[in-house]
């Protein structure tokens, strides 16, 4: 990646006020002093450098709310600087460009299998990077940061948590190595916890602020927001439902354990059971075309991991009490044919919770479609601006603030 000069990069302060800016729309310059703690003229001689460097922008005036001196709305400008969001998924790698608000500009995928060596595949993620940025046109010095999903919980703002479901990936400093690499400031998170925050913010669950985020890919990830904050947990493993058992004696997971709801809703799990009518030619894509075209085995299928996944996220909503689930991936990319899989989890949702629990919970399909989670890893860099270290226990506090 080609060398970003000091110059080019807002100071932590500067990121701070940025980050009030957009968190804040059309706020005042003492708006942004209250929200970051800095003095009102530290703040004042900020915005005056942001303004000259393109970043902010002045929105007109404001009448006062009690009889003072009107004030000044501030805005990002429409090209205030950019962020980069990257999904690193078990069989593909996508990553995003986009504004500080979170609307994509580009975007690039590549197959690529990160259950190998770290170095090779994170050496990839730095190339593709600078590619993506190469062909938007985009100035690299107006890229501010970079978020990761990873299929794993998160330790810190950088590694994973241990035992990682990736191979070999254990302990790997991620965001280090990635930083290093492009000269900029770089946070991990969750894939499913961060596709979460994406169908919040940006999609399916835009002005609901209690929902479950399903993620229906190779495996099975969820994520919480509750209370309009994203939930994560002591450990980053709050919503781990690919994980809960519903088969005792069912088969074994890759976890080591047995009966885990993705060793029968997964991606993985689906093409499995399809190959033994189907052969080794079996994949995702058939399957839904199958369903598309009416077919009662592959219509069967989708029914049946629908129940399985209804019936295991009753815990989980009586327990949240949410207003929406929201189910994203793979299984969920055509709206035809995944219609069979989200009716079969209302109803089995509605049939297992008890009596007292919330009845009026709506099980719908995610809008960001696969990019979801690339672009949470963006609202992660976004919602980092202002410095700091994410950690599992401390996301909750960082989408609050956005």
């Amino acid at each position: 990646m080609s060398e970003r000069g000091d110059e080019t990069l807002p100071s932590r302060n500067g990121r701070a006020v940025l980050e009030a800016v957009r968190s804040r729309p059309r706020c005042s310059r003492a708006d942004v002093a209250r929200a970051t703690g800095l003095s009102t003229s530290a703040v004042s001689a900020l915005v005056s450098s942001l303004i000259a460097a393109g970043l902010l922008v002045e929105l007109g005036t404001r009448p006062a709310t009690s009889g003072g001196r009107p004030s000044v709305s501030l805005g990002l400008a429409p090209r205030a600087g950019a962020l980069i969001g990257i999904h690193l998924g078990h069989a593909d790698l996508r990553v995003v460009l986009t504004s500080l608000d979170g609307t994509l500009i580009a975007e690039q995928r590549h197959v690529l299998d990160v259950d190998h060596e770290p170095t090779e595949s994170l050496d990839r993620v730095a190339r593709s990077t600078t590619d993506l940025v190469a062909s938007a046109d985009t100035d690299l010095g107006r890229v501010l940061g970079v978020g990761v999903a990873v299929s794993a919980p998160v330790v810190g703002s950088r590694q994973l948590g241990s035992p990682p479901m990736l191979l070999d990936w254990g302990g790997v400093d991620i965001g280090g190595i990635l930083a290093e690499r492009t000269g900029l400031p770089v946070h991990l998170g969750n894939d499913a916890s961060l596709g979460a925050l994406a169908e919040w913010r940006l999609g399916a669950g835009a002005g609901v602020d209690d929902l479950v985020y399903v993620m229906l890919g190779e495996g099975v990830g969820s994520g919480l927001v509750l209370g309009g904050r994203l939930h994560t947990g002591a450990a980053g493993m709050a919503g781990e439902l690919g994980h809960l058992s519903v088969v005792p004696d069912g088969r074994i997971c890759r976890c080591g354990a047995r009966g885990c709801l993705e060793t029968l809703v997964s991606k993985r799990a689906l093409v499995s059971a399809l190959a033994h009518t189907l052969g080794p030619a079996a994949t995702v894509e058939s399957l839904l075309d199958f369903a598309d075209a009416g077919d009662r085995g592959a219509l069967r299928l989708l029914t049946d991991a629908g129940q399985v996944l209804g019936t295991a996220l009753a815990g989980v909503c009586t327990i949240t009490d949410p207003r929406l689930v929201v189910v994203g991936g793979d299984l969920t990319a055509r709206p035809e044919s995944s219609d069979a899989l989200l009716a079969a989890a209302s109803r089995a949702l509605d049939s297992a919770l008890p009596p007292v629990a919330n009845h009026d919970i709506r099980v719908v399909r995610a809008q960001l479609g696969p990019r979801a989670e690339a672009l949470g890893a963006a609202l992660l860099a976004a919602s980092r601006l202002g410095g700091g270290v994410v950690g599992s226990a401390e996301v909750a506090q960082v989408a609050d603030a956005m």
